[in-house]
């Protein structure tokens, strides 16, 4: 077997196909680590410290957190393919308005609230991940492939149309895919084992791995991102999901497939590692000017409500309401917060005229407002 795997003969004759068996993890020969790697590890690290310490201190840290998991979810089906925007998402419509593709990305962020809940009971292990693998594709595109089941048939991975002789890339059978998965579920909680392996390094390899097996009919590249986020949550790297990988590996999403590829075709996981590190690393950073950008123009905006003189306290609750859901319609507002129509009214008026809410210029949309310096911040990279 080779450092990263061995392509296997599947069926015979005309039927006859390749498909690749990755190696266990850790790699053997173990890995090699660089100069170059070893500086990314403690940047990615303090970035990340930095990212946890100061996501405890912000004002409102489930409001960010909720955010947040609403960006990444955004950007990682993005990846995939998925024609769906941040407006979409936050669109105070959505229940009625939504399409498929906000569907597949509003499934993604319920997935990541369930997974991150259900750490509080299991490890994470093969059951997380088909729990969390049905609420993904619940009522969504691909819901009639096995959705919280791994798959029992060969799966292949290339452009529209393909076939088992045109594939880019064949994952392992499903015999040996199952095998495949337990091995990487106790790579994943024997951390006594791999003391000698960094928990981001560790993180890599995962990632890299569980794409590898693809164990999924659908949906692997978002759980395989998910993924990341949980197991640096459970190993206490980072306390909340903060961290949003699927930016950084979207504007540098040829490379980012590339490299995984490389892995398997020469079994250098060294560099894989190297860019998973960066992708930390810039994200860390990313989230970092985020917050402080949104703490800033949350105080800004605080001071200036709170200076409004008449009827602050109703300003006060809209603009709360308003950071929570920073498209508003004056009608759901005033159900949300248990006060009229008219006073929301007046408190977007005023809201209006201080230069906080801009009201949208979509047709379709039932004269709705953004908080659009919110939304500005929130934007980047999607």
């Amino acid at each position: 077997m080779g450092r990263s795997g061995i392509w296997q003969k599947n069926l015979s004759g005309a039927m006859e196909y390749e498909s690749f068996a990755p190696s266990p993890l850790p790699p053997s020969p173990p890995l090699e680590h660089s100069a170059k790697t070893h500086d990314l590890l403690i940047t990615a690290h303090r970035y990340l410290a930095l990212l946890d310490g100061l996501s405890s201190r912000i004002p409102n840290v489930n409001l960010f957190i909720s955010m947040y998991v609403r960006k990444e979810a955004l950007m990682s089906s993005q990846i995939e393919g998925t024609q769906a925007t941040l407006e979409d998402i936050l669109d105070p419509s959505l229940d009625e308005n939504a399409n498929q593709d906000v569907a597949d990305v509003v499934n993604y962020i319920k997935a990541t609230k369930y997974a991150i809940q259900r750490l509080n009971d299991l490890p994470l292990c093969s059951r997380l991940i088909r729990e969390t693998h049905a609420v993904l594709m619940e009522n969504a595109r691909g819901q009639e492939k096995m959705p919280g089941e791994f798959r029992r048939s060969q799966n292949w991975i290339g452009g529209s149309g393909s076939t088992l002789r045109t594939a880019r890339y064949i994952p392992p059978a499903p015999e040996y895919m199952n095998e495949a998965m337990s091995r990487l579920e106790w790579f994943m909680n024997h951390d006594e084992q791999f003391a000698s392996l960094d928990v981001l390094t560790r993180a890599a390899l995962i990632h890299y791995q569980f794409e590898t097996i693809h164990p999924f009919l659908d949906g692997n590249g978002r759980i395989g991102r998910l993924l990341v986020i949980l197991f640096l949550v459970a190993k206490g790297v980072i306390s909340t999901p903060v961290l949003y990988i699927s930016y950084f590996l979207k504007r540098n999403r040829i490379e980012y497939y590339d490299r995984l590829t490389y892995v398997r075709a020469e079994g250098d996981y060294e560099q894989w590692v190297n860019f998973f590190l960066s992708a930390i690393k810039e994200s860390a950073e990313d989230a970092i000017a985020a917050i402080d950008k949104l703490s800033a123009l949350h105080m800004t905006n605080t001071e200036l409500v709170a200076c409004m003189g008449r009827s602050a306290k109703t300003l006060k609750k809209v603009f709360s309401y308003l950071e929570e859901h920073p498209i508003i319609e004056i009608k759901k507002t005033a159900a949300a917060l248990g006060i009229s129509f008219n006073t929301v009214a007046s408190a977007i008026n005023r809201l209006l005229e201080a230069g906080i809410l801009v009201q949208t210029e979509n047709v379709r949309r039932n004269r709705t407002f953004s908080y659009e310096a919110y939304l500005g911040i929130l934007r980047e990279g999607t």
